[in-house]
């Protein structure tokens, strides 16, 4: 486990993921993110992994380090904790749309 990378999200959600999604493993995880700076818990499952297969596609020293400052920045103001209605947020069940567009 790296610093930055897409954060582990549980095994059993693994089957569930289409080719797109799978490439966030392409690097290794981390305890912060771009999807943890661009809304955590309060954006969608499409979203979440959206930002971390660009990060795997851009990933560099320059944008960890502004991963890193973001995230000093956004656990400071409690921001994107959790969806409404949710503790954190909800069971990814796999996504439709996803496997169309990106498949």
């Amino acid at each position: 486990m790296s610093f930055v990378g897409p954060r582990p999200l549980l095994p059993e959600y693994i089957s569930r993921y289409t080719t797109y999604q799978r490439r966030r493993h392409a690097v290794k995880p981390g305890i912060t993110g771009w999807a943890q700076v661009h809304g955590r818990n309060a954006i969608t499952w499409d979203q979440k992994f959206s930002l971390d297969v660009w990060y795997v596609d851009h990933r560099s020293f320059c944008l960890d380090i502004k991963i890193l400052w973001l995230t000093l920045v956004k656990s400071l103001s409690h921001d994107g904790i959790s969806q409404p209605g949710h503790a954190t947020m909800p069971e990814f069940m796999g996504t439709a749309k996803v496997n169309q567009q990106h498949e």
